[in-house]
């Protein structure tokens, strides 16, 4: 059965997909927040600090009773999320430059989590449910010319103001 992703797949982009993670899907969104539209390699430097606990993830949309951290208002260091979220993220990578895409020019074109199936715990823990989530992510190469075209607009820009 062929999963359908939610953005169309273009010809510069790569795709990974976790399917049925451990992980709790509230924090998983949260970091996908975290860490959309970013540079490849800038996302995975985030995501060690995180699981470094040196920056916290910005807590926007379940943060009740969540302490306030140093330069933002609520946060966390959710660490097994970001542990997974970032072997998706390499395989991505790693996708990226089986497809002859440049590694160095990749960034997040759309990251997504979706609720996972509901399974039970075994043994002494009956009826608490473990926590699943689903993750696609999509990145996509920017050529230089789009680069060019980009700093050349910000010059403009600057010019003019």
């Amino acid at each position: 059965m062929a999963y359908k992703y939610s953005v169309e797949i273009k010809e510069n982009c790569a795709k990974a997909l976790g399917i049925s993670l451990p992980i709790s899907h509230k924090k998983s969104i949260l970091v996908c927040n975290f860490i959309r539209g970013k540079q490849v390699g800038k996302a995975k430097a985030m995501l060690n600090e995180v699981m470094g606990k040196k920056q916290p993830v910005p807590y926007t949309r379940f943060n009740d009773s969540t302490a306030h951290r140093k330069g933002m208002a609520a946060g966390r260091y959710p660490v097994n999320t970001c542990k997974h979220i970032l072997m998706l993220l390499e395989s991505a990578e790693s996708n990226a430059q089986f497809k002859g895409l440049s590694t160095g020019d990749l960034f997040i074109s759309h990251i997504s989590a979706q609720r996972g199936p509901t399974t039970w715990h075994y043994g002494r823990h009956r009826r608490r449910e473990a926590k699943r989530a689903h993750i696609e992510i999509v990145v996509e190469e920017i050529k230089s010319v789009e680069k060019k075209k980009k700093t050349v607009k910000k010059i403009k820009q600057g010019v003019k103001a």
